[in-house]
């Protein structure tokens, strides 16, 4: 199959990560269990409001080099499924069917990342949202076995990673989210149950102005990236329910 079925080393993966006082130790740490697992990559990034990343993992540095240069975070399809969902995901799961999610996922087979991955979102502090992905090439019966045998253990290698980050860069926590107007909540949430704005706009008996105005102030609030982002935020922090 290529990579190991089953890792006994837990207690010293987590032993590292806590002992952990610089980004090189945590990028020691994941270099150590990709080896460890056999799997070509493994990645932790925090993925700040404002489209900063922060973390550690194996990619090549070319295509991390490409990714932050085509701005890739905003069309990632693993970002943003992973933004409204809150259990890992299998990649094949996901939304690839835009003509730019298509595009994304040649470029990134072209720079070596593997036909699977599997992503486990991670919320932390203030709405913090971070990512822990493991990667290979393989057939999915081989994928398949291998996630279901180790989800358990990945879980738990995401939140140390995420704690180790957290501990040595506090300044990164992302500030309190201010609330929204119930306008915008009520703008969120036709939003997140899959009204279009035209529909949104003719519900509230408001113009597509008055509503970009509404989606604009709620995005700012949340530190969103996007409009899928804000609604993603909003259901992770319990500003709207659906």
């Amino acid at each position: 199959m290529g990579f190991l079925e089953k890792v006994p080393q837990l207690d010293d993966v987590i032993a590292r990560l806590e002992r952990a006082e610089r980004l090189e130790e945590i990028q020691s740490a994941i270099e150590w269990l990709r080896d460890l697992y056999g799997v070509d990559d493994m990645v932790y990034h925090w993925v700040s409001s404002n489209g900063e990343q922060y973390g550690c993992g194996t990619y090549d540095p070319k295509w991390v080099e490409r990714y932050l240069d085509m701005g890739y975070l905003r069309i990632d399809p693993v970002v943003l499924g992973c933004y409204q969902r809150f259990h890992p995901v299998d990649w094949k799961r996901l939304d690839w069917s835009t003509k730019s999610a298509r595009a994304f996922l040649k470029d990134a087979a072209a720079h070596g990342i593997g036909n699977q991955g599997y992503s486990i979102p991670i919320r932390g502090p203030n709405g913090q949202f971070a990512l822990f992905t493991v990667s290979h090439t393989c057939d999915d019966d081989a994928w398949s076995s291998f996630t279901d045998l180790n989800r358990r253990d990945l879980i738990l290698f995401a939140h140390y990673f995420n704690q180790a980050a957290l501990k040595l860069e506090p300044g990164r926590t992302p500030e309190a989210t201010q609330p929204l107007s119930p306008r915008e909540v009520e703008t969120m949430t036709l939003l997140a149950v899959g009204y279009s704005r035209a529909q949104v706009a003719d519900t509230l008996s408001i113009s597509e102005h008055t509503l970009r105005v509404y989606i604009e102030s709620a995005r700012f609030k949340l530190g969103a990236l996007n409009t899928t982002h804000a609604v993603a935020r909003a259901m992770s922090r319990g500003q709207i329910v659906v």
